[in-house]
């Protein structure tokens, strides 16, 4: 029966840019949309950012910008990341959308109504990081723990929401559904927290202090809390897409949230009681993941130590990165990364593991056959193997229902291992010797290039444009929407005969330890002049307008790049070869080096070029054009263009 599933990532505050957390977070709700997808289901996916609050009004004043300014640009970079990295999101919800503001009035007005909210005046511990009172059990040696700072004595006069009216009736939801919030530890802490008395919510800010955020409906000199103005995205971004549908009877119901822990008690609290004030049924399932820590440390932009997901897609590309992330942490737990470990995971699984399995069996076929040879009876070796396969296959779905897709993982790993003694036990290379052992080699090379099809298939929503890349090169050319079954995909036999096989291209080619650490280097330092460019950036300035006429004379198209190199000479250039649908692809030289350390990462990329700009001459050879490329932090990153279109085609 097929299901239709709702998954919602956090909205990202705007007061950062995109980082490896928010990265897994959002590449952890792709992979699940993904997966869900080929298991034949209907997955819908909301990310987006968080707009309101103090601060960002801090951060906006320190720039001489207003808040909607600040909140474009941070926002627009998040989206920017998501579109670049093929993040498959259905809609990206803005707290400052029309939208979101008339949904959360409607709900405060609602509230209101069934008697929720009251005025009072209140004194309490107030942190500006947290934008919310802390109560003393909250405080470590009397400051706050996340921000360590001491919370300022506040005294106000403030609507609250009568939280603490449903302590009872969240209880005991929270035990009559003992999957409700995942992993089962992070339910044992939030009933902990419950067995205390729940104070109510303070939900609002006076004009006075604070007027950037939704005005109360019922009181135009307050504007919302940010948390009661936040989760609604959740119910606001289904009530109204950005296309102007209502998707909430068809998707709340399977509603999905990921969410980190420093989130928890805001999600698995203040969200529920105020569904159930509002008379809005609780959502489906609450995911709760770990912190990821570079080394020994939390995170931090002030110390530079982020790490970017464009900065390291231009490295090392962001599909192998998304294999770490997802195969290194186990789900809930803390996880630690390094770019030794990343690498070392990398060569062994990737580059040496499914990689060489692919390179060595197609070579021999290429070699051999020139194409994919018909299938022979199995002896007991390719029974046994495929045995195997079955088994991976059998328990992958409840691996990934029960959020245990490291497990996944690492069961594909076990079987290309497997399947690396198999070809070294049948020893093909020396049958390709031997023109009587023609079928002997067909049927062994034929068991090994259907491991890597089935790992493809399987790992799809873990790299999916790398997997589709294998499948499409094997032949394999049935959609991965859940029209076909997983079974049906990955069943030992399925692999297509007579598939013309060429020298396969170098889908995982092995990181060089010995250059990393310079590669490194580069990007530590990006991170840390992001850092400190982030104190006192200014938004860049428009420049001087220009007309229609202005722009018609620039013609765009589609370039996609067969070949890239680094330019030895030059500090800032590579070389590329782009086919914009002509007889022969243009050489066009691009200063975006910074960004791109290893060029070959641009293989098969399309790109936005200026054709029609006058060739030049420069001392490496003719440049045939221009590639175009977005600029920030004293770098360059090409654009390029989603879906999958032809070189030569027009951008407009």
């Amino acid at each position: 029966m097929t299901r239709k599933i709702y998954f919602t990532t956090p909205i990202y505050y705007v007061n950062a840019e995109p980082h490896i957390g928010h990265l897994y977070t959002t590449a952890l709700a792709d992979m699940l949309k993904r997966y869900y997808q080929l298991a034949g289901n209907n997955a819908y996916f909301q990310t987006g950012t968080d707009e309101h609050g103090e601060k960002i009004v801090q951060a906006a004043d320190k720039l001489g910008i207003t808040p909607k300014q600040f909140c474009d640009n941070i926002s627009g970079k998040f989206r920017d990341a998501w579109d670049n990295i093929n993040i498959n999101y259905d809609d990206f919800i803005r707290t400052t959308d029309a939208r979101h503001k008339t949904y959360v009035q409607d709900i405060l007005t609602r509230v209101q109504e069934a008697g929720d909210i009251y005025f009072d005046e209140y004194t309490g511990k107030y942190c500006v990081g947290c934008e919310r009172y802390l109560t003393d059990t909250e405080l470590v040696d009397g400051k706050c723990p996340d921000h360590q700072t001491a919370p300022k004595e506040v005294k106000e006069a403030n609507y609250f929401f009568k939280m603490g009216k449903y302590q009872q009736q969240l209880i005991q939801h929270i035990e009559e559904n003992p999957d409700w919030i995942r992993p089962e530890r992070f339910k044992n802490e939030v009933l902990s927290f419950l067995k205390s008395p729940l104070e109510d919510l303070c939900i609002s800010r006076p004009k006075t202090r604070l007027e950037w955020g939704i005005e109360l409906p019922f009181d135009n000199k307050y504007v919302t809390y940010v948390w009661f103005d936040a989760l609604l995205n959740y119910v606001s971004g289904l009530k109204e897409t950005s296309n102007g549908k209502n998707l909430f009877d068809e998707y709340w119901q399977g509603c999905n949230h990921l969410i980190a822990k420093d989130i928890l008690k805001t999600h698995a609290i203040y969200w529920p009681t105020m569904l159930m004030s509002a008379g809005i049924p609780l959502f489906n399932q609450l995911d709760v993941h770990g912190y990821w820590m570079i080394g020994e440390s939390k995170m931090s932009k002030s110390l530079g130590n982020v790490i970017r997901p464009l900065s390291f897609d231009a490295a090392f590309g962001i599909e192998n990165l998304r294999y770490f992330l997802f195969k290194e942490m186990k789900f809930g737990a803390d996880s630690s990364f390094t770019y030794d470990l990343f690498v070392e995971r990398y060569n062994s699984d990737l580059a040496n593991g499914l990689g060489n399995l692919l390179a060595r069996n197609a070579g021999l076929v290429a070699k051999n056959f020139g194409a994919i040879p018909a299938a022979t009876d199995l002896t007991e070796a390719e029974k046994e193997l495929a045995d195997k396969a079955q088994k991976v296959v059998d328990a992958y779905r409840q691996n990934f229902e029960s959020r245990q897709f490291a497990k996944s993982i690492e069961d594909v790993c076990g079987l290309i291992s497997e399947t690396d003694k198999y070809i070294t036990l049948m020893e093909p290379w020396k049958m390709a010797k031997d023109e009587n052992r023609k079928n002997e080699l067909a049927r062994v090379l034929r068991s090994g290039l259907e491991i890597c099809r089935i790992a493809a298939v399987l790992l799809s929503p873990v790299m999916p444009k790398k997997c589709t890349e294998i499948l499409a090169y094997l032949g394999e050319t049935r959609p991965l929407d859940g029209s076909v079954s997983i079974e049906e995909l990955a069943a030992f036999g399925a692999i297509a005969e007579g598939i013309e096989i060429s020298k396969p291209p170098r889908f995982f080619p092995r990181i060089d330890e010995a250059a990393l650490s310079s590669i490194t280097a580069q990007m530590q330092a990006e991170a840390e002049a992001a850092a400190k460019a982030a104190q006192s950036r200014e938004i860049e300035p428009i420049k001087e307008q220009i007309i229609i006429d202005d722009f018609a004379k620039v013609q765009l198209k589609v370039g996609k790049v067969v070949e890239a190199y680094p330019v030895e000479e030059a500090k800032k250039l590579i070389r590329l070869m782009v086919d914009v649908g002509e007889e022969k692809p243009r050489q066009v030289f691009a200063g975006i080096k910074s960004h791109y350390p290893q060029p070959e990462q641009l293989i098969g990329q399309n790109v936005i070029i200026v054709a029609n700009l006058k060739p030049r001459k420069m001392k490496f050879g003719m440049s045939e054009g221009m590639v175009l490329a977005a600029s920030g932090d004293d770098r360059l990153v090409a654009a390029t263009v989603l879906g999958n279109p032809h070189p030569g085609d027009g951008v407009s």
